[in-house]
Formats: structure tokens, C-alpha cells, sequence
């Protein structure tokens, strides 16, 4: 397909949606229409060799659209949203200097959330002193501290998150306080176009059953054990979740196959209902998602945003 010629969107645009939504298809999809590259928000898919069991694309679905942070770490440390915000946004800045799309595409609700809130931050450089004291801290005294300095964002953060603790106190020694809920979802509404693909749910978990019996004959269960053979400990293996987990204590013998096999449908299914749990949170708060069940629908929002934002 050849990308259009004229002028898309301003904003980067965001693909969200539960598990086996068609995301990553629709991402292509909008890639090579729009002239745009894809950046993977998904906790699983940073890491060389978790690729049956992620649902990572194929190289030659790769070789469709460029693709980013796939494949950017060892599954033997640790790749966390802090991480995931850094690279994201000198990727994005990469990525429009050279006049084409943004395209952001996971399941990974939290660092999507969390690259929306910090880009609509005011440019507060990191401070790694003081990052470095207050990483001394627990979650507890981070939250007391922020409760002195900004009550009104500590009634509306995350209590126990330690990363976006410190981040708001180091806002907080610039500014003097963390700017308001409302007001940084009025700035990111500007930046991002947040779409989520949610089909019914009939076709979701009949989409989860027919992918996962796919994973399991393409050899997900020989992933994890090449895995486990390459140094990943059994306990890394089962802290990646749902498949991951059920496939290695499958392969410690904690499980039978039969259990495999109807544990972990139903564990995935429940996933993918925290996950649009998530993103109804996330909408609650301000963020302005818009909502389609196929695919076919994308094309209409687009069309819609680029004509209440006429593009100079």
C-alpha cells in the first residue's frame, strides 16, 4: 500500500485496546496508509526472545511498517516504564523530524498512561540527585512528603507507585506544585489521538482461543523452555504472566497439560477485562479516548480529527 501523500496528523496517534483486539494489524495497517512507524508499548515484547508467547509481529510483518522497541532488551534485566517513557519519547521526536507518524500500539495501559501524563508535563528536566535521595525512600514517606508539598496531586496519584512518586516531588522542587489533572489532559489531548479497538465479546475470547491454540502449535511452550536453557530463571519466566507463567510451571511439572490448556484461556480473558478496566480508569481521569469495535471504523475518527484540526 503506498502512504499517502497528503498532509495526516499532528498528533501522535495511540492504539489500545485488551488483548488479541487486533491491535498490532491495525497499527500496520495505519503505518502504511498514513506513512507512519509503529512504537510497541507492551511490557512483554522489549525483550529478545519472548516472541511466540508475547505476540510480538514477525519479521516480515516488520519488514511492513518500522517498528520500535521490540527486541530492546535482555529477558534477564529489567525494562520498566521509566524506560518505556525515555526511549518512547526521543523515538517520537525522531520520528516527526522526520515528517512522519507516531504510531503507538500495546496493551500495556500503565506506560501508555504514563508517556501521555509526562509529555503533558511542563519540561522538568530530570534531576538525578535528587532521584537518587528520594529513591532511598519507601513508597510511605514518598507519599507523606508529596501530601506536604502538593495534597491536591497526592489525592489523585498512585500511592504505592514509587517511579511516578518521585517524578511528581521532583516537579514539585521546580514548580512548586504538580500542575492539575485537568489541565495536563487538556495539554495531552492536543498531542495524542487515543483510539481503542474493543470488539464484542463474543469475538474477543473466541479471538483468544483461536490465537492461543495457534501460539501453542508454533511452538510456545519450546520458547519457554529454550528460554529457562539460555539462564532465564523459572521465576523471571513466571513473573512475565499469563502465558509465560502457565507454560513454565507446565514445564516444572507444578501443572498437567489439560490445566494448561483451560487455565490459561480463562487467565488471559481476565486479563484482557483489567485492561479495558484500565483504560475506562484512564477516561475517567480526563483522557479522551475514542472508542470503535472494528477495525473499519479507524478510518472515520482519522478523517473526523484532521477536519476539526485543519493541518497547516
Amino acid at each position: 500500500m503506498k502512504p499517502e501523500t497528503e498532509p495526516t496528523l499532528r498528533k501522535t496517534l495511540v492504539i489500545v485496546g485488551p488483548t488479541a483486539a487486533g491491535k498490532s494489524d491495525l497499527a500496520i495497517l495505519l503505518a502504511r496508509k498514513y506513512d507512519g512507524e509503529i512504537i510497541s508499548a507492551d511490557s512483554r515484547q522489549v525483550y529478545r526472545g519472548l516472541d511466540i508467547g508475547s505476540g510480538k509481529v514477525t519479521k516480515s510483518e516488520q519488514r511492513l511498517a518500522r517498528h520500535w522497541l521490540l527486541d530492546v532488551a535482555s529477558p534477564k534485566r529489567n525494562y520498566n516504564v521509566t524506560h518505556f517513557v525515555r526511549d518512547a519519547k526521543k523515538i517520537i521526536a525522531d520520528i516527526k523530524k522526520r515528517g512522519k507518524l507516531p504510531i503507538i500500539c500495546g496493551g500495556t495501559g500503565f506506560w501508555i498512561q504514563a508517556l501521555i501524563e509526562e509529555s503533558a508535563f511542563p519540561a522538568v528536566k530530570p534531576d538525578a540527585k535528587l532521584r537518587e535521595k528520594l529513591g532511598k525512600l519507601s513508597a510511605e514517606k514518598l507519599f507523606a512528603l508529596l501530601q506536604k508539598k502538593d495534597p491536591a496531586r497526592a489525592k489523585t496519584i498512585d500511592k504505592h507507585n514509587k517511579v511516578r512518586l518521585i517524578r511528581a516531588l521532583e516537579i514539585c522542587e521546580s514548580l512548586g506544585t504538580v500542575p492539575r489533572q485537568d489541565s495536563r489532559f487538556k495539554i495531552q489531548d492536543s498531542n495524542f489521538l487515543i483510539i481503542a479497538l474493543n470488539p464484542n465479546k463474543e469475538i474477543l475470547r473466541k479471538n483468544i482461543e483461536v490465537r492461543l491454540e495457534k501460539r501453542l502449535k508454533k511452538g510456545m511452550i519450546a520458547e519457554v523452555k529454550r528460554l529457562h536453557t539460555d539462564g532465564v530463571s523459572w521465576k523471571r519466566l513466571e513473573s512475565f504472566g499469563l502465558e509465560y507463567r502457565w507454560c513454565a510451571q507446565y514445564l516444572q511439572k507444578k501443572i498437567s497439560r489439560q490445566d494448561l490448556e483451560v487455565l490459561l484461556p480463562n487467565d488471559i480473558w481476565h486479563y484482557a477485562k483489567r485492561q479495558l478496566s484500565y483504560l475506562r480508569r484512564f477516561e475517567k481521569l480526563g483522557a479522551h479516548i475514542r472508542w470503535i469495535t472494528d477495525p473499519k471504523e479507524v478510518k472515520s475518527v482519522i478523517e473526523k480529527e484532521k477536519s476539526s484540526h485543519p493541518l497547516g
